[in-house]
Formats: structure tokens, sequence, C-alpha cells
């Protein structure tokens, strides 16, 4: 890969309890550098770790406020699977993976509740060691000092100090079936075969049992396809679980799900609150209820215009967009200001409705161009990614300049039009000029 400027290994992963797994942080040159950008790399680059048969492979980009370590944390759904019953999760786990993996709105998918760590189970007769002069206690500290490597007690030679550990021989402890050659000690002196009084099973579980919220729980994380948006994601999988889980489950989002889905709802507070102290401050203002209406009718027309450019430059509808947005409210009415104002001063002196409200769009272009422009030229080294870690904040470029001069250019018909047929009344008063 010509981008790549670094690649640091980890074996296993960041997380403690990783069981055959392992990341690799791939770093890219400067974006002047290389032709493609990381979106580009990391498609073509899952498109190829793809083919590997005996491994899952993640192609994944770092999120721009990364949450946690390992690579789950950078998948962009997150949907967490909550029961009382750790039984019912483990069965429903595979109808899930299964159900997503089908779904064409997600690339990869994983689960953080793997059994994939193999663990040795020894079940104890009780019954039997009774019979034969044993304990548990015998049993467990036979096994744990034949294998655990436990520190038992110290001795001095030659003036340095060496630790005395418990463990046989490493020939003798490397397959699984070695414990089967233990031998435990009575009461009465006598060596008992460990497989006399204790069953033995290979299993693979969890190297480590997940909560959230008081109940046990699996994470089920994705990655989203090409063209699609994460709440597309978050949709697609909360429709996978209404179909396989059943009323004993509980279901909840985590990471980029779920700030999303809590900064959606946070921005649309915000919007409406904005739109709302705009419309009353400007009735105040003008002592009018259908002038702030003709004022904030630049909204729209900029929200339009904001949501073309996001089409036209392939960019999605994130939190940097949707703060963009709430930006336009601000940056646009005052063209509707400007005109609105200036053709209400010029019906004070005789005009009518029509002929004071082109007279002010003819006499406000002028600053209403240069406040538009500047404005939008301002944000222009947002929208073209300038600067280090700044790709994340195109949207919110793109939005403020699409959206400034989409509405620049129909604010000055529309306004007019909409002030021609719903401005409120004013007291004509002709001012006379005597020498």
């Amino acid at each position: 890969m010509p981008e790549r400027e670094f690649t640091f290994n980890s074996t296993p992963s960041f997380s403690s309890t990783g069981v055959n797994s392992a990341i690799a942080r791939i770093g890219l040159v400067a974006p002047e550098n290389r032709k493609r950008s990381q979106n580009e790399i990391a498609m073509d680059l899952q498109k190829k770790v793809g083919r590997f048969n005996d491994a899952r492979i993640f192609a994944v980009q770092e999120q721009t406020i990364a949450i946690g370590l390992g690579s789950r944390a950078s998948l962009p759904v997150q949907y967490i699977v909550q029961n009382l019953d750790f039984e019912k999760i483990k069965s429903a786990i595979p109808k899930i993976l299964e159900e997503a993996r089908k779904d064409k709105t997600f690339q990869n998918v994983d689960v953080n509740l793997k059994f994939n760590k193999p663990e040795m189970q020894l079940t104890i007769d009780r019954m039997r060691i009774k019979d034969l002069g044993l304990t548990t206690t015998d049993v467990a500290a036979t096994v744990q000092a034949a294998f655990s490597g436990a520190r038992s007690a110290y001795f001095v030679m030659n003036g340095k100090q060496y630790s005395v550990i418990n463990q046989v021989e490493r020939a003798d402890r490397n397959e699984p079936v070695d414990i089967e050659k233990l031998y435990v000690r009575n009461n009465r002196g006598d060596n008992i075969p460990l497989t006399a009084v204790v069953k033995l099973e290979e299993n693979s579980n969890p190297p480590t049992l997940y909560h959230f919220n008081r109940f046990k729980a699996a994470t089920i994380s994705a990655s989203l396809a090409e063209g699609k948006t994460i709440g597309d994601g978050v949709n697609a999988m909360q429709a996978i679980g209404a179909r396989v889980l059943d009323e004993s489950f509980q279901s909840d989002l985590s990471g980029p799900s779920r700030d999303y889905v809590e900064s959606s709802s946070n921005t649309n507070f915000a919007l409406i609150l904005a739109l709302l102290l705009i419309y009353l401050v400007l009735a105040g203002q003008f002592e009018s209820f259908t002038d702030p209406f003709t004022i904030m009718i630049t909204v729209p027309l900029a929200v339009a215009g904001a949501l073309l450019s996001l089409w036209i430059f392939d960019q999605t509808l994130n939190i940097f967009s949707q703060i963009g947005m709430i930006m336009l409210i601000g940056l646009v009415t005052k063209n509707g200001i400007l005109i609105v104002e200036f053709a209400n001063q010029k019906r004070e002196f005789g005009l009518d409705k029509k002929t004071a409200v082109l007279d002010a769009a003819t006499q406000r272009l002028r600053p209403i161009l240069m406040t538009s422009l500047a404005t939008a030229l301002g944000a222009l080294p947002i929208a073209l990614s300038l600067g280090a870690a700044s790709t994340s904040r195109i949207p919110l470029g793109i939005v403020i300049v699409g959206g400034i001069m989409f509405s620049l250019v129909l604010t000055l018909f529309v306004i007019p039009a909409v002030y021609t047929y719903i401005s409120s009344k004013h007291k004509t008063e002709k001012i006379e000029i005597s020498e």
C-alpha cells in the first residue's frame, strides 16, 4: 500500500482478555501526499482482506471522537442485546449475526461475546472422593500445584534470593490430556489417579462476561456498506432485533450509534428552539407577526441549499452538518431583515408594497452580497479541509457555504414576492418638505 507511513501491530489486541485476536494500526501519509482518501483506502483494503477464509479481518476507520480501544470501538453501529439468562443471549447471537450479515446495509459484523477461549472443566465426583479418602481441597490443590506456577516460598543461595515455583515440567503440561497423568494422594498415603475422581470436559467459553445496566449483555458491532449512513445502520439493526428477539430481551445502543441518536434529538430540539426564539425577537422588533414570517422564509431556502450541497459533494448528514444548519438560521435571516426593514421604511414615505420591496431589494443588494460572501469565504477553508485532522468537519463547511449561497440567490426573488402578499399594513405618512 503506497499510502502507508507506518504500521503498529499488537497481538493479542489491546484488550487483556483477547483470545485469537490481533490489531494492526496503519498510519497514512499526509493527504496532500496521496491520491486516495482515507475512506477509499479503507474500502479497497476491506475488499482485499475479505478474501481470506481462515480469519475474519475488518478494515475500520478511527472515529473522530474515539471511544475506547480496539477495532469494535471504531465500528459505527453498536447494538446491545440484554437478558437475565445468559443461555438465551448465547442462543440469540448466531441468529442476529446471520441476519445482519445478510443485510446489505452492513459490510462487517462482529460481536464482543466470543466463545473462543478453550477451557478444561473438571467436575469432581464427590461421592467417589469420599469413598477414596479425598476431599475437594486435595483435588484442587494438586491441580493448582501442577499447572498454576504459583510462588510458594523463597530460598537464598550464594547471597541471592530465588523463588520456589510449584509446576510440572513444560513437557508434561503442553497438551490438555497431560492433566490425566496427575495423581492425588489420599489420607492413607495412596496415590489415586485424577481421572478416577474427576470428569474432564473441554469447552470454549467467552474470555469475559459483559454487563450493561446490570443485565448480562452482548454487543453486536457492524461497519456500514458504501453509501449507507449510521442512521440506516441503526434502523436496520433495530429491525433485525425486533424480528429475532423475544419479549424477555432488552436492547440498547452504544458508542457512535448512541451518540447519533442522542445528538439527533438534541439537535432537532436546538433547531426548533432557535427558530422560535428568532421569530419572537423579530416579532417584538417589527411589532408584527407577518413580517418575521416573511424574513424566516430564508431558513428553508438555506436548508434546501445545504442538503443539495451535501448531496452534490457526497457528504452525510451528521452531527457537524446539523450544527451547520443551526448556524444557518442566524446567518441567513439577516438577508430578510435588511430587505423587510428597508421596505417598511420606504412605505412610510408613501410607496406601495410592491414598489417599496423592489426598491429595498435593489438598494440592499450590495450589503447582502458583501455580508454573504464574507461569511461563505470565511467557512470555505473548513469545506476545503484545510488543516490537520479537518476532514471530519467538511460537512460543516459545505452546509454553511452551500446554504448561504443558495439562499443568497433565491432570497432576492422569494422575499419580495412573499412580502407583497402577506406583509402587514403600515400607516402611510407623507412627509412634506417646505422651505
